[in-house]
């Protein structure tokens, strides 16, 4: 493979990530509509919070096994393989979910689902990783306030597709119905998956023979102590966000009728939807509002240290203001919505930096499998986020679903404080 000797990137490798960055855009369209779509569908069946926790453990339980393998798979065959695969198991996944019939028992309903949803985990953090480590490669090595506005645009834009996925999710679902919708996306994401095998030029690197699959195991402790804190980071967002702030809203504003029940679809999903294209904004934001440009890597450290502090207690307070409320009121509601799109600015700005470092940090030789393990934590951190909220808002309402998110918050900020005691390049 010939390379550019000024900026020292292989040849057409600009091409091929634009390539893959949109492929992942359309991913993440299906991605954000479908979990709208399986989320309210079961809803409206009747299924409670455990059991529609249930519905996405098979997903994020995946996206742990996945993550894990993913960086030694594009190692091995190539960072265009495992987008086309990951593109290819979406569609399989949306073509099955077709074939639900609703006179299944619950029982049957939730296997099948989970084992479908696990199917979409593998397709997202296949095409993720793919579009993730290919920015690393893009970017010239002695530039690292470049890296992270590359980091922070794709992170960003693709969480602000995602955002519009989960309000068309919505609009689908009250207008056509689930069978309907499912097939649609299918049909659309087969075009993008045979436009962009025919589009994709040369550039990303193939794959190498002889990698043994425990190089996956990251021994820096950068990257370690870096990944248990997004762990947890996730896991405080995922623990309000699956299931329990989606349903509380939904029974605010339904009163169980089926138009009144169409109308709430389109308030939860576009409150899903404003939450992520906002959170997504910030995310490309990020190194404007950390003020990045010519900061050390250590200092970034510092500063997501200081900012998953302030992020701990916004989901504390509203804990509290939940708790002392006697009910479900316009006033709660409004706090609500409030504090969580405040929660999900500091977020962003968490979780843009946190995506920097893991590439500031990765090994060139290695990117790929320092990325996929890295997000094989943050996996791990929404499947443990997932559980917690069904159960959680299930046990104690929305003041121990909040109260829980601003425990991992505090655990998160305790593994991010390790970083700061480490040397780290200087960008």
């Amino acid at each position: 493979m010939r390379s550019d000797p000024i900026t020292n990137r292989p040849e057409g490798i600009g091409a091929a990530y634009l390539v893959v960055t949109l492929g992942y855009w359309a991913f993440m369209l299906t991605d954000g509509a479908l979990r709208m779509l399986v989320l309210l569908h079961f809803h409206e069946l009747g299924f409670h919070p455990i059991q529609l926790a249930y519905l996405f453990l098979g997903y994020e339980l995946m996206g742990v096994l996945t993550n894990l393998g993913a960086g030694w798979l594009a190692a091995r065959f190539g960072l265009t393989r495992t987008l086309y695969a990951g593109l290819a198991l979406q569609i399989g996944a949306l073509l099955a979910l077709s074939m639900l019939d609703e006179t299944w028992s619950v029982a049957a309903s939730v296997a099948f689902v989970m084992v479908v949803q696990g199917l979409s985990g593998i397709a997202k953090d296949l095409t993720k990783m793919s579009a993730k480590s290919s920015v690393k490669l893009l970017v010239p090595k002695d530039q690292s306030g470049a890296l992270f506005r590359w980091v922070a645009v794709l992170t960003g834009s693709k969480n602000a597709v995602k955002g519009l996925g989960f309000l068309l999710g919505a609009g689908l679902l009250a207008w056509f119905g689930f069978e309907v919708s499912v097939l649609a996306m299918a049909a659309v994401l087969s075009a993008v998956l045979l436009l962009s095998a025919a589009s994709m030029p040369q550039g990303l690197p193939g794959g190498r023979a002889g990698v043994p699959f425990r190089d996956v195991f990251s021994k820096d402790p950068a990257i370690n102590w870096l990944s248990a804190a997004r762990v947890f980071l996730f896991g405080a967002r995922d623990v309000w966000f699956v299931v329990g702030i989606p349903i509380y809203f939904h029974s605010v504003f339904s009163d169980g009728s089926p138009e009144q029940s169409r109308i709430a679809f389109f308030l939860v999903g576009g409150f899903m939807a404003l939450w992520i294209i906002g959170y997504g904004a910030v995310q490309a934001l990020a190194p404007q509002v950390l003020k990045a440009k010519g900061k050390p890597v250590a200092e970034i450290v510092r500063l997501a240290v200081l900012w998953v502090a302030l992020l701990a207690s916004i989901p504390a307070v509203l804990a509290i203001a939940a708790a002392l409320s006697d009910g479900p009121s316009d006033t709660l509601t409004a706090i609500l919505i409030a504090g969580l799109l405040l929660f999900g600015v500091v977020f962003a700005v968490n979780s843009s930096a946190h995506s920097y470092l893991i590439l500031a940090f990765a090994k060139g030789e290695r990117v790929s499998m320092d990325v996929g393990f890295y997000y094989m934590s943050n996996a791990v951190g929404r499947l443990l986020g997932t559980l917690l909220s069904g159960v959680s808002y299930q046990i104690g309402g929305l003041p121990l679903c909040l109260g829980t998110a601003a425990a991992m918050a505090g655990l998160s900020w305790i593994m991010a404080r390790r970083l700061t005691a480490l040397e780290h390049p200087e960008g």
